[in-house]
């Protein structure tokens, strides 16, 4: 029984006894034959059969992310992504991946797509080493601009101005509320590449409840991307910062980080805080145990595809209170009231897992994921987290 059949019965009979019961017999034997699309159950059910298969030909899903899968045979690897019905596969050895895709296309109908260029938005370009990968959602860009009628605008040097912070209460409610939302929802998914506006994401989407006239004006440049290059694996650096009672509404902080695996910058973060820091230094430590918590994430991720991590992984912050309370535990009558789980990054140094250090702020390189920032320090940073790509790519 074809699955448009009975989508098409369930439009033509819907106010017919007969036709419901007819198209309830049917719905039930198609169900029971295939998962169709469009039901909620067909993105559970194919990822079941799609993973029981790579499981039984010798694949091993990852723990720490459920979308990976890893092949392992001698020094033959393959390390498989998969995004609903979208698959990304990378691998040691051409033969081993040509059989395993052949085997692929005996037991699924799918397409070949040759190497590596467009993904879920993300635009790949090869350098000419082939040790080089500039990411891009250029395309993406240009369809959000379109969208929003913005095609004529100048871009701006800065995401964020610096200073005072917008408040909730500024400006005039706008009439067309979801214009606003989904603008800011189509940015959230262009930090993938543009981690220089990830702190103006953040941002703007604190006023997605009663977005103003003053929220709207709020303009973001779209251009640039991520950069990747050959490396030391091995390397990683962490560069946390916060910014103290950030936000003019809530008094609540804003904390930031980025991730550096062999010069590459692999993950960053920018998200306000839970709770109120009663100073600079609580809320640049709580910055800190989220640091390490993805650094910790990260270590276990290499581990599954066996690359090995130099230890300690160091950990940047520029504020020396916060660094002395990640290795002296004798500051109890000061940080009694920070929530248990925090502590976790003191255990991390006292193993030797991390290494906490100061760094002057002029240096910080996630001071970009926590505050509005003048034109220089803004270009600098950014130049820091996204080399400018040249000929080479």
């Amino acid at each position: 029984m074809p699955s448009y059949l009975a989508i098409y019965l369930k439009l033509s009979i819907w106010n017919n006894p007969l036709g419901l019961w007819i198209l309830n017999t049917l719905s039930m034997f198609v169900l029971l034959q295939e998962s169709l699309y469009g039901l909620k159950q067909a993105p559970r059910a194919w990822n079941e059969r799609f993973s029981k298969y790579l499981l039984a030909y010798g694949f091993l899903n990852s723990v720490c992310d459920t979308s990976m899968f890893i092949y392992q045979k001698g020094d033959a690897r393959m390390t498989l992504l998969v995004y609903v019905d979208d698959i990304i596969l990378v691998g040691s050895l051409v033969a081993l991946m040509n059989s395993f895709i052949g085997s692929l296309k005996t037991e699924f109908s799918m397409k070949d797509l040759g190497l590596l260029d467009y993904f879920l938005g993300i635009e790949v370009t090869y350098g000419s080493t082939s040790k080089k990968l500039l990411l891009t959602q250029n395309k993406y860009s240009l369809e959000i601009l379109k969208k929003h009628d913005m095609m004529g605008c100048k871009p701006c040097k800065t995401p964020v101005s610096q200073g005072q912070r917008a408040s909730v209460c500024d400006g005039t409610l706008l009439s067309d509320v979801a214009s606003y939302r989904s603008l800011v929802g189509s940015l959230q998914y262009l930090t993938l590449t543009r981690p220089d506006i990830s702190y103006a994401v953040n941002y703007v989407s604190q006023f997605l409840h009663c977005p103003t006239d003053v929220h709207l004006q709020l303009s973001i440049e779209v251009y640039q991307g991520i950069t990747l290059s050959a490396g030391n694996g091995s390397e990683l650096q962490d560069f946390s910062d916060s910014d103290w009672a950030g936000c003019p509404d809530t008094r609540k902080s804003t904390s930031g980080y980025c991730v550096f695996v062999g010069g590459n910058l692999v993950s960053w973060s920018s998200k306000k805080q839970q709770t109120i820091s009663r100073s600079s230094t609580e809320a640049e430590y709580r910055g800190l145990a989220n640091a390490a918590a993805e650094i910790l994430w990260l270590s276990y991720l290499f581990e599954e595809l066996l690359v090995h991590l130099s230890f300690p992984c160091k950990l940047f912050c520029d504020n020396q209170g916060a660094v002395s309370l990640t290795a002296n535990p004798t500051f109890h009558a000061r940080n009694k009231h920070i929530e248990v789980d925090y502590h976790m990054i003191r255990d991390l140094v006292r193993f030797g897992f991390i290494r906490v250090s100061y760094i002057h702020t002029s240096h910080q390189v996630a001071d970009i994921f926590t505050k509005g920032l003048s034109k220089s320090q803004f270009s600098l940073l950014k130049s820091k987290l996204m080399p400018v790509v040249r000929t080479s790519v």
